[in-house]
């Protein structure tokens, strides 16, 4: 299929039968009564004057690959495309795919829950034999959650215990870090677990005082903010890198340039230690309710015994609309491993799990090129063609969910300004790595016709070139950036006004 060929009709399948049934195109079915831009009279006359595809790119001068289809919601004729079946990191697009796999799976009724769990009777406050934290997985258990966990715990009259204090968190595989690639200190890619506490990050703050630095880490909330030894600091004399990271055993050990620190300020940082990081703040928050508890053993299972507090998230629809809506890759990852351990096998490593979730998308969704080796697109060496990326969108749109769950992007101008009351409405997924970009997802065009569409752009040649000391985002890169979230732009502008109803 050459550049800008139209194929043919996308076909459909009876899937996600169990999902929402709601109709979420209704979203989509009239435009704005005020508009600043009225669509064109003609739309074929815009049509025949659309610059060809080639110079539209040439002229925003953006480097490295693009691919990109657009098509009609309800019918699946292919509108226009160009190098549909390239294969490019979807990035964070990637999160809409685990959305659809992890609702699948799961329901959209599907809570993830935290308990503490007592091994004996309790006598005159005290729990005869041990008390176990036993993690499910929940990406939004946070300090206060915990905290409330304890006060609820002592509220049902425990004070003690005679036995140990248990950690389980084996409900899924414990992972270091999502992409081993990335920059050691960057908070976006934490380590993954059964028991995860504030998006597995510890809160790192610094002052500078009479000509020094005092520092500090702890597990920061609304309510609570207790410090933490699981995560060290220390402030050392050089230029470069600026956060060095080593595994100490027991602990995170952590260095940062003094250069680097100005006069103060914060910042997260990655827990690798999730489950002992859970254990710390717990027990620190169980005695300031006045329960002391020993340290933590860390044991694989679920203990016999009776659920004495429970702590039940969030709708799995609502966790998944958030994780659309903020890009979160820890809730990315939970709910595919969710996903996965779902179906009856227990992957071992993030890779397992997404192979198995892109064989589904494969066979359920018609994704042919899906092959993703994250949840949360995080890594560059997963693979996504637009075609396929349309084909699921389609199929998805079927049962009216995913729309719905997708926020809604407004259009801007070249400037980057918010237009209000733009006829053209999009609910879609963004994805951006250094020299990667992407969006996909769903147009309501004036006249209230819908359309499909899914675009990925990358430079792998420069984002193979970025080095160590090139920091978080190396030269050029937020250039590219602006001129693929142009052709973004201009793409949608395009089809929303040539192919509206």
């Amino acid at each position: 299929m050459g550049d800008g060929e139209v194929p043919g009709r996308l076909t459909r399948r009876a899937v996600l039968a169990a999902l929402l049934g709601s109709a979420a195109g209704a979203a989509f079915a009239t435009a704005p009564e005020k508009s600043m831009r009225p669509p064109p009279r003609d739309p074929e006359l815009s049509r025949r004057a659309m610059k060809p595809l080639d110079q539209l790119i040439a002229e925003i001068g953006l480097t490295g690959q693009v691919g990109f289809m657009v098509a009609d919601a309800r019918t699946g004729e292919v509108l226009e495309a160009k190098n549909p079946l390239l294969a490019l990191p979807p990035a964070s697009v990637t999160k809409a795919v685990t959305a659809l796999y992890a609702l699948d799976a799961l329901g959209p009724a599907h809570r993830f829950t935290t308990r503490l769990v007592a091994t004996g009777p309790v006598v005159n406050g005290v729990i005869q034999g041990d008390l176990a934290l036993v993690g499910g997985g929940d990406p939004g258990l946070d300090t206060d959650a915990l905290g409330d966990m304890a006060r609820q715990l002592k509220d049902g009259g425990v004070h003690g215990l005679t036995g140990g204090f248990k950690v389980c968190a084996t409900a899924l595989p414990s992972i270091p870090a999502i992409d081993p690639a990335q920059p050691p200190h960057v908070g976006y890619n934490p380590s993954v677990s059964g028991l995860n506490l504030n998006y597995n990050r510890v809160h790192f703050e610094w002052k500078r005082e009479a000509g020094d630095y005092t520092v500090s880490m702890d597990a920061r909330a609304r309510k609570y903010s207790p410090r933490v030894d699981i995560a060290r600091m220390r402030v050392v004399d050089r230029s470069m890198p600026v956060y060095t990271y080593s595994d100490a055993g027991g602990a995170d050990e952590w260095t940062v340039a003094r250069p680097a620190l100005g006069q103060g300020g914060s910042r997260w940082l990655p827990v690798r230690k999730p489950e002992a990081y859970a254990a710390e703040v717990f027990r620190t928050l169980a005695r300031t309710h006045g329960i002391d508890l020993p340290k933590p053993d860390f044991e694989a299972g679920t203990p016999d015994g009776e659920v004495r507090v429970e702590r039940r998230s969030e709708t799995l629809k609502d966790i998944l609309r958030g994780m659309l809506k903020w890009s979160t890759n820890l809730t990315a990852e939970v709910a595919g491993l969710s996903a996965s351990v779902a179906r009856g096998r227990a992957p071992d490593t993030l890779e397992a799990s997404a192979e198995r979730m892109s064989l589904w998308a494969r066979e359920t969704l018609g994704a042919r090129h899906a092959a993703l080796v994250d949840h949360s697109g995080l890594s560059d060496r997963s693979r996504l063609s637009a075609r396929a990326m349309v084909t699921a969108l389609s199929e998805a749109r079927e049962q009216g969910m995913l729309p719905g769950l997708m926020k809604e992007i407004p259009m801007r101008n070249d400037r980057g300004e918010v237009l209000p009351d733009h006829p053209i409405r999009i609910r879609a997924k963004t994805g951006t790595l250094n020299f990667v970009s992407a969006l996909a997802g769903y147009i309501s065009a004036p006249g209230g016709r819908e359309l499909v569409f899914a675009y990925f752009s990358a430079d792998l040649d420069q984002r193979a070139a970025i080095r160590e000391e090139d920091g978080e985002i190396p030269d050029g890169a937020r250039t590219w950036k602006a001129r693929s979230r142009l052709l973004q732009l201009k793409l949608v502008e395009r089809w929303g006004t040539a192919f509206s109803a």
